[in-house]
């Protein structure tokens, strides 16, 4: 029976698809988990003897900014060998076939640059981006392993983790073009997201309230499962490829 409810799911959200002319996706967690990216909430969180939540705030960077970097440094030795998974490829494709196509993601790996997707809103920021805490020139760096605390090649200002820590503000500016996005599109996947950090967990109900189709595919319910008009329970890797 579940199979069964499943294929039906996927087939009328395929269809909502194919005649579609403006899709938001919103991804989170679960599509990167996939590809083997360790998510650090939950048990498993933590790093020597540290939890991952009491090091990305910008008070453990001002007060041992050494120790935030090794952090960020493990992590990006973790994710530098992981590949996209047929879920990021999915979408990336889904994108050349819509004309007008956003993707907004609360993850910082790159996975979907490395897919090949291109108009990305990066809720969170990106690990693979640095930004001075002098002047604030924000550049590309994939190094790794890089030096202990990382300097500004313009003003050797110490360089930061281009992501959004505990306590800060979201980009306005990222922000403000997301929920445009979302205010005028016609199909909203929302894919891999556990529906809890806000502001991402509402924006499928913003899209179902303007309107739009919104489904959800994700591996177990989430808060908002009820609100939208489809809810396939699955692993991205597996359905995405075949809503194309």
């Amino acid at each position: 029976m579940g199979d069964r409810s499943i294929e039906n799911k996927v087939l009328a959200l395929k269809e909502k698809l194919s005649g579609a002319e403006n899709v938001v996706v919103l991804t989170g967690a679960g599509i990167s988990a996939e590809s083997g990216v360790p998510t650090f909430r939950g048990e498993g969180g933590l790093w020597r003897t540290y939890r991952a939540t009491d090091l990305a705030t910008p008070e453990a960077f001002e007060n041992d900014p050494k120790l935030v970097w090794e952090f960020y440094g493990w992590r990006r030795q973790l994710l530098a060998p992981l590949d996209p998974n047929p879920g990021h490829y999915a979408l990336a494709k889904l994108e050349r076939r819509i004309p007008r196509f956003t993707l907004i993601t609360q993850n910082i790996d790159g996975l979907h640059q490395k897919a090949g997707s291109a108009n990305i809103l990066e809720l969170h920021g990106n690990l693979w981006w640095v930004r001075c805490t002098r002047c604030g020139s924000l550049t590309e760096d994939r190094t790794v392993p890089l030096p202990e605390l990382p300097r500004c090649g313009s003003c050797r200002g110490l360089l930061r983790p281009h992501v959004v820590w505990f306590g800060e503000m979201l980009e306005p500016k990222i922000l403000d073009q997301a929920y445009e996005a979302i205010r005028e599109c016609g199909v909203m996947l929302v894919v891999g997201t556990s529906g809890t950090v806000q502001p991402a967990a509402s924006m499928g109900v913003i899209a179902r309230k303007q309107g739009a189709t919104v489904a959800e595919v994700n591996l177990d319910p989430t808060p908002y499962t009820d609100a939208y008009d489809i809810s396939i329970s699955g692993k991205a890797g597996e359905i995405l490829p075949r809503l194309l």
